[in-house]
């Protein structure tokens, strides 16, 4: 439950900084840190057991059998990013506190931040691959909302829709993945998964699941070529981009390549996809990062390249360029989220992020200026820095690959290439920025140092870069060694955290890149020419462009296919219900199977004629619409009396029921329209018609025949086996709906709910007059409501609720259910409108219809999770037979619960639409229904 708790808090947490902002910004910002700050001291209490070795894993069952369960894991890896989650998470609120202006809504800043807070929580600590996605998704869709705090500013908009679309994109590739690697294994729990590494790589499917995963891993982690929605993110507030953009979000595709490692790397596949993109990302982004005169451009662009770094250091696919590739993300996060903010602190205090204008900071922020340049130092690799020894070891791994043959030495040589470049844009922003003469016409001047609080989380991120720096074995130790262990899931291989192995190639490595990026930066004007002579190449104006044609497209092909014709629509739809059942008959050698009809006697027959008749005969007077509306009555009515004779009475009490209902709604609906439909099709469009329809029901009917003509397995036999022994009822259709099929029912009323609230929302407002005269031209009778149906709906409704009741407590053994009764009960309230008007019988009925629909679905809801309590998966039932004095054994089921839920529902939602179609055509009311 403690891993729970730690997801749940953040979750939890949302609301408060929205209710306490109005007491005030410090103490909006301290209910915002409670939860997390709770969450921490959780986590860390669980650091003896992670730091020896245990796995922890809470498993909740919950859809078992789609392999979807609530469990959880913190192992070393899910430990560390919790830890950077959580950890940094509460610096950046303290930091934002200070950040944001007085008029901004902190409270729903807050709130953002604590449900992307949460999203990544879920990512990092799921044991159940499905439940991930589902934070992955959520991460998505929370960080579009923090991109696109500011969204009075287009850029930021932009940005927020272009890091959607790329990482939901994305993310739909990776569900893909998963639910391959899922059919694999046979199992989406990463215990299951991690130790199927050898059946995975050895499966047809492994290329495909492969690419499909690392296409979600590299939208998220912006790797070549989706790289570049991240620069284009960097309008959101600097809060943002320090907790998103360097220590979290883009932070989750390298935690899925180091999580899946066991199961989908040691192979060629793995290796040149992984390296080769992670070389390229590495490379582009250091260049790209030179040449950015926007301070938080160059840092996107840096944080990409050192995303690429990680993702070559997994590519490398050895078990020290995995624990060099964790090192790194510990690393890279202190360092970047130090640099964002102090970033942030300079665009707060000179108003600008322009690095040709903010020149020669040292003289007015001294101490600002100390705390950027150490990080900057250690985003270079220079020595004493926690960089330097995690770019050491990368160094030294690219050294050992051996897969590019003859092409080795391309490995180290781009590697080298890359930190020489990585050196120069950090001394651009330290020079640039601190120095290099005098602040050019910045919106601000002079500038200052910020509110000292302001500078804290700054602080104690740098004294992290050099206390790993320089005391590694001491600090950051127990956490690299539980993190790499857990990514390799087996033992460690030997390395060493010295600040000194020597003389040897990796130091004169990092040693050629600090010489090189000296030089670089020193001559820099050729560089910055050669590059502004090159062709732009603006991927945020290609990728408007792109959704520009996108949405040319979309509305091209909406303008041919929805035209607002309801018969272009069926004309669709049929013809390819019609192409779909050639097909499927087009194998058979002959129609009829070998199982024989079931006989007809004289009584189906004539029912068969009159369904027949009356459905040819609905089509036939489609344009009177009363007299239509009658004869679909017949059919309705025939199709229940089919039900009941083929020994289904539970559908035939619903059909009809449902058929009262809809017939109702029907009527209603007609009231406010014309009686006669206007002929509007000619005779090709008749022919077509005539022909579409023909077909379609001769060859559905062929089709039908020759499924039921042939032996076919069912799942029939199931069902009446275990209805009474695992359900505890004999109607083993009303268990199937409560029990069975249960979380089917569940989403059903939540549609019909959803379905009536909307309907609502249409008619609110809505006002239609009512008509005086018929169609023919004669006045509608002035008595509204007649005495007889006045006096018999006062008799019928306590008989018809008592009938509701008997069929809802019978219908776990007997024909009835929750459903059924619903709609009984619906009716007979809905004779009461007819009879009295809505006025009348809603001051007798004080109930609010949205309350009884939610009350419903909640009880229902509620009846699933409380199996959870008594450790089953979710809407999992119980029945016991108690004796109870003077009456004798009875059955209790847990059942009974779920199915008053599903009345509920059905009478809120049902009463809710009729209702409100009565408010619409006068304002008393009092005239309708």
């Amino acid at each position: 439950m403690v891993l729970a708790l730690i997801i749940a808090l953040p979750f939890i947490g949302v609301i408060l900084p929205i209710f306490t902002e109005r007491l005030g910004r410090l103490t909006c910002a301290l209910t915002t840190a409670l939860g997390p700050l709770l969450a921490l001291v959780l986590l860390l209490g669980e650091r003896g057991r992670v730091f020896a070795g245990e796995t922890l894993v809470f498993n909740q069952p919950w859809l078992s059998e789609l392999g979807f369960n609530l469990s959880l894991r913190l192992d070393g890896l899910g430990f560390l990013f919790a830890l950077l989650i959580l950890g940094i998470g509460l610096l950046v609120i303290l930091y934002a506190h200070y950040y944001l202006s007085t008029r901004e809504a902190a409270g729903r800043f807050y709130a953002f931040l604590l449900l992307f807070m949460g999203a990544m929580l879920g990512v990092v600590l799921a044991e159940n691959l499905l439940l991930m996605m589902v934070f992955w998704e959520l991460t998505s869709l929370s960080s579009f909302l923090l991109i696109g705090f500011w969204s009075h500013r287009s850029d930021a908009r932009k940005g927020a829709r272009m890091s959607l679309v790329i990482t939901g994109g994305g993310g739909l590739a990776l569900l893909a993945g998963i639910l391959l690697i899922g059919h694999i294994v046979g199992s989406f729990e990463l215990t299951d998964v991690l130790a199927s590494g050898e059946l995975i790589r050895a499966h047809a499917l492994y290329p495909l699941a492969l690419i499909l995963v690392l296409l979600g891993v590299f939208t998220k982690s912006a790797q070549f070529p989706f790289h570049f929605w991240l620069p284009q993110a960097m309008a959101a507030p600097t809060p943002v981009s320090a907790y998103l953009h360097s220590a979290t979000m883009v932070k989750a595709g390298v935690f899925l390549l180091a999580r899946l490692y066991p199961a989908l790397a040691d192979s060629d596949w793995w290796f040149y996809l992984v390296s080769l993109t992670g070389l390229t990302t590495l490379l582009v982004g250091a260049i790209l990062a030179l040449f950015q005169n926007d301070l938080k451009g160059l840092l996107a662009y840096s944080t990409i390249s050192h995303l690429g770094l990680i993702t070559l250091l997994f590519g490398l696919d050895s078990p020290l360029s995995n624990v060099a590739a964790v090192f790194h993300i510990i690393n890279h996060a202190t360092f970047k989220a130090s640099l964002f903010m102090a970033a942030g602190i300079i665009d707060h205090e000179t108003g600008t992020r322009d690095m040709r204008r903010i020149n020669g900071l040292w003289r007015y922020m001294p101490h600002t200026a100390v705390l950027a340049m150490v990080a900057s130092l250690a985003m270079a690799g220079v020595p004493l820095l926690n960089g330097f020894l995690s770019k050491e070891m990368f160094f030294g791994e690219t050294l050992q690959q051996s897969l590019y043959g003859s092409f080795n030495w391309m490995v180290p040589a781009l590697a080298v290439l890359a930190s020489v470049f990585s050196v120069a844009y950090s001394l651009r922003f330290v020079h640039d920025v601190f120095f290099n003469g005098a602040p050019i016409d910045v919106p601000k001047y002079p500038p200052h140092e910020p509110p000292r609080y302001m500078k804290i989380p700054v602080e104690i991120l740098v004294l992290l870069c050099l206390l790993v720096g320089m005391l590694p074995a001491y600090t950051v130790a127990p956490l690299l060694a539980s993190a790499a262990s857990a990514s390799l899931n087996g033992v460690l291989p030997a390395y060493s955290l010295a600040i000194w192995h020597g003389f040897n190639v990796p130091l004169g490595m990092s040693f050629i890149a600090l010489l090189g990026g000296i030089l670089v930066y020193v001559f820099r004007k050729p560089l910055f020419a050669w590059y502004a002579d090159m062709p732009e190449l603006d991927a945020k104006l290609i990728f408007d462009r792109a959704m520009v044609r996108l949405v040319e497209g979309a509305k091209w092909l909406t303008g041919h296919l929805e035209n607002g014709s309801l018969q272009r629509y069926l004309t669709w739809m049929l013809s390819m219900a019609l192409l779909m059942a050639v097909i499927a008959l087009h194998p058979l050698v002959a129609l009829r199977g070998t199982l024989a009809l079931t006989p007809l006697d004289g009584f189906t027959v004539l029912g068969l004629v009159i369904l027949g008749f009356s459905a040819v005969m609905t089509a036939a007077f489609h344009r009177r619409r009363l007299v239509a509306l009658m004869i679909l009555g017949v059919v309705g009515l025939m199709v229940a009396l089919a039900f009941a004779r083929y020994s289904a009475p539970d559908l035939a009490l619903t059909q009809l029921s449902v058929e009262v209902v809809s017939i109702i709604l029907l009527i209603l609906g007609l009231f406010f329209m014309p009686d006669v439909t206007p002929s509007e099709s000619g005779s090709l469009r008749r022919l077509r018609d005539l022909l579409l329809a023909g077909g379609v029901g001769i060859l559905v009917a062929m089709l039908a025949f020759a499924v039921m003509t042939r032996p076919y397995d069912t799942i029939a036999g199931f069902f009446l086996e275990n209805s009474l022994s695992g359900g505890g009822g004999t109607n083993v259709v009303n268990v199937i709906l409560v029990d069975f099929r249960g979380f089917d029912t569940l989403g059903e009323i939540t549609v019909l709910a959803i379905a009536a609230v909307g309907i609502y929302g249409l008619l609110q407002g809505l006002y239609l007059p009512h008509q005086e005269r018929d169609y023919a031209g004669r006045l509608w009778s002035t008595d509204s409501h007649p005495m007889i149906l006045d006096n018999l709906s006062r008799a019928i409704l306590p008989l018809a609720l008592l009938v509701s009741v008997f069929i809802f407590l019978r219908g776990h053994n007997l024909p009835g259910g929750g459903f059924i009764a619903g709609l009984v009960t619906a009716v007979a309230l809905a004779l009461q409108y007819i009879s009295h008007g809505v006025i009348w019988t809603q001051a007798r009925q004080p109930i609010s219809y949205h309350l009884l629909a939610g009350l419903g679905i909640l009880t229902a809801g509620l009846t699933g999770l409380g199996s959870w309590f008594f450790g089953y998966p979710f809407l999992t039932s119980a029945f016991g037979h108690p004796q109870i004095p003077l009456i004798g054994e009875v059955e209790l089921a847990t059942a009974l619960l779920f199915d008053l839920g599903v009345y509920l529902t059905v009478v809120g939602s049902t009463l809710l639409i009729l209702s409100n179609i009565g408010h619409v055509s006068q304002a008393d009311c009092e005239e309708v229904l």
